[in-house]
């Protein structure tokens, strides 16, 4: 079981929404561990399902049907034993896993509608289909954390882990900066957010007087929501989906009925009116038309000030980034991170330590004449939506270009240990219960690498047999 098993288990976690659009010909069982099996149709779907949700992606590897055969049997053996050791999923747990995807599934289909007619089937037939396939992932992964969980790893491990690989393989980093924000969305002031409001008021009695196709019209010509401004700022929502919309948004969708449209909320993006065009419980399609109330220079200016008095007190020791950012940022991303910005590092880990060229180049103006433990002036910007806010830098740290090493870089190099030696213990695990289950392999893919065990316990089960037949 050379493969790693923890990704393997990740392959099995793909669990197939749409029914294939091609009728599998000749189905037949091609693996077996004790009463669960594995279909050739289950191998298939699982890898066109991979590639349906990687299309217009780059450079993406896909798992060999041999690799998915692995992560199968793997995961038929956790079943077993969550089974044996009494684990239990609720049916509230996997109702709410199965919403998820569903939602998932619309989102990337566009609605409803257009994701019944590609799957041949209904929401709920679909959600009927997949029950039990979520089940026992569940269960399995519920399994595997049983057994990996209580792993921990001390500083010697991770020394010793350094030390076995080749220095010339240990990945090379590029000076890189450790960098923290406070962002101040300035606040448009009240004359101008009550004239932007009686423009979408307006809005709203030419829609209550046009219907929808004027609501598309309106929404193309005026909305500032460039996400969804084309198809006329539709959304799909879901009322259990708090964490995902803005709760204000979310309560006056679901307080409509089907074609009414709301009077003007506010958001934390802005002004609305929402038109509910379709609602099935908690599922409900929305349009919205947004604007939001442009700030003059004295807003800004005003923003300006506020983060220069924060940053003398940051200067002066009367406060801590980490208070700062909690009290005064506006930036939902980096809030609870004590402010700071993350992306991939060079060996693909999420890190708080970045190369110049992940960050604009705004950011990286403001940090040209820094020092590590200084801050930036405020500096104005345009953040993801194209509004105009102010931001503080703090330089945390910044690295020269180096070899991976143990003193700068401990903490990646941990969290590659200690997954090395979850994986090991789960090998263990596995060449320890092999052989206590009833295993069988298609002869189509006994010349796999990396299921070697498998294909031992299953040649004792078939010797097992023919001396019982005999």
């Amino acid at each position: 079981m050379k493969q790693t098993i923890l990704l393997l288990l990740g392959f099995s976690a793909v669990v197939t929404v749409f029914a294939q659009t091609k009728k599998v010909v000749a189905d037949k069982i091609v693996g077996q561990v004790g009463d669960k099996i594995i279909l050739r149709s289950d191998i298939q779907n699982e890898i066109l399902d991979m590639k349906r949700r990687a299309q217009g992606q780059e450079n993406v590897v896909f798992p060999t049907e041999c690799q998915v055969m692995e992560g199968q049997l793997i995961r038929k053996a956790l079943i077993l034993q969550a089974l044996k050791d009494s684990l239990h999923i609720s049916d509230e747990e996997i109702e709410a896993t199965m919403d998820n995807r569903i939602r998932q599934s619309i989102a990337a289909y566009g609605s409803k509608d257009v994701l019944e007619e590609i799957a041949g089937k209904t929401i709920y037939q679909l959600k009927e289909d997949m029950r039990e396939s979520f089940r026992e992932q569940k269960l399995a992964e519920q399994m595997q954390s049983k057994i990996v969980d209580a792993i921990k790893i001390t500083p010697n491990e991770v020394k010793a882990f350094y030390n076995k690989v080749p220095k010339d393989s240990l990945p090379f980093y590029e000076s890189e900066i450790e960098v923290s924000q406070i962002v101040v969305h300035p606040k448009a002031n009240k004359d101008v957010e009550e004239y932007v409001a009686k423009q979408l008021y307006d809005y709203k009695r030419q829609v209550e007087a046009g219907g929808q196709k004027k609501f598309d019209q309106l929404a193309k010509l005026y909305s500032e929501d460039p996400g969804v401004k084309e198809n006329g700022g539709q959304y799909n929502l879901n009322r259990n989906d708090k964490n995902m919309w803005d709760p204000t948004f979310l309560s006056a969708a679901f307080k409509l009925k089907e074609g009414q449209v709301s009077p003007v909320i506010k958001s934390k993006f802005g002004l609305h009116i929402i038109l509910m065009v379709s609602r099935s419980g908690d599922e409900a399609v929305v349009k919205h038309i947004l604007r939001i109330p442009p700030v003059t220079e004295d807003e800004i200016n005003d923003a300006k000030k506020m983060l220069d008095t924060v940053r003398n007190k940051l200067i002066d020791g009367l406060l801590t980034f980490g208070a700062a950012v909690n009290k005064y940022s506006d930036d939902e991303n980096s809030k609870f991170s004590a402010g700071a910005i993350s992306g991939r590092d060079a060996a693909g880990q999420t890190s708080t330590f970045l190369s110049i060229d992940q960050l604009d180049k705004d950011i990286v103006l403001s940090l040209k004449d820094l020092k590590p433990g200084q801050y930036s002036k405020p500096q104005v910007y345009k953040d993801e939506r194209g509004s105009q806010a102010v931001r503080l830098i703090y330089l945390r740290n910044r690295t020269e270009p180096h070899r991976e090493n143990l003193k700068e870089d401990y903490d990646r190099i941990a969290k590659r240990a200690i997954e090395e030696k979850k994986n090991a213990a789960l090998e263990k695990w596995f060449k320890e219960h092999i052989p206590t289950y009833f295993v069988s392999i298609d002869k189509d893919f006994t010349n796999c690498t990396g299921i070697d065990e498998w294909k031992k316990a299953a040649e004792a089960a078939d010797k097992a047999r023919s001396t019982t037949g005999n």
